[in-house]
């Protein structure tokens, strides 16, 4: 389940209601699938195959599609993330830098472990909302956040994308920013 924590007041947020109330009132749209129905030799697995990726999509594709339907996604993908990922410490580095997109970054945990770290209102600022298998988050476009991995390094993310390009960031320059 995600937890958020106000990186200003160093406070956290758990339990799945109320991180989806403060979720709603930063605009950023949390939901939760069921992770437990992905195959089991799946669920630890953070280096995948072609196949690997398109039984995910299978697994949960009534949840994608029920998404996508309602917000407008046209075409999705798996991204699979772990010490066995290829030139992970520089492909981190492109993620790591605050940015915005011209439309939602949609992430649907379906293994491991990521953070998103997004500006909220001036009142709040900057948070992490900490996910996990199950968790899904819907950043909105023009909102500036970044995206990393937790300390085990390991994720597996449906993304879901309006346009079809896929992951296409705009650097955000914010003096307010501290990692």
């Amino acid at each position: 389940m995600a937890e958020i924590r106000i990186r200003n007041t160093n406070e956290r947020i758990s339990g799945e209601e109320n991180v989806k109330a403060f979720l709603d009132k930063q605009e950023v749209l949390y939901e939760h699938w069921n992770a437990s129905k992905l195959p089991a030799q799946l669920q630890e697995k953070f280096t995948l195959t072609d196949e690997n990726k398109a039984e995910i999509l299978s697994t949960f594709d009534a949840e994608i599609r029920d998404l996508a339907s309602r917000r407008g996604y046209r075409t999705w993908d798996v991204i699979a993330l772990s010490d066995a990922t290829p030139n992970l410490d520089e492909l981190l580095k492109k993620f790591e830098q605050v940015h915005t997109h011209t439309e939602d970054e949609v992430r649907a945990i379906t293994a491991g472990k990521g953070i998103f770290i997004i500006k909220g209102t001036e009142d709040v600022g900057y948070f992490d909302v900490e996910l996990e298998a199950g968790d899904v988050i819907s950043v909105p476009e023009h909102k500036p956040h970044f995206f990393t991995l937790m300390e085990n390094r390991q994720i597996v993310a449906v993304r879901l994308f309006i346009e079809t390009e896929g992951w296409i960031a705009h650097p955000f320059a914010d003096a307010s920013f501290q990692k």
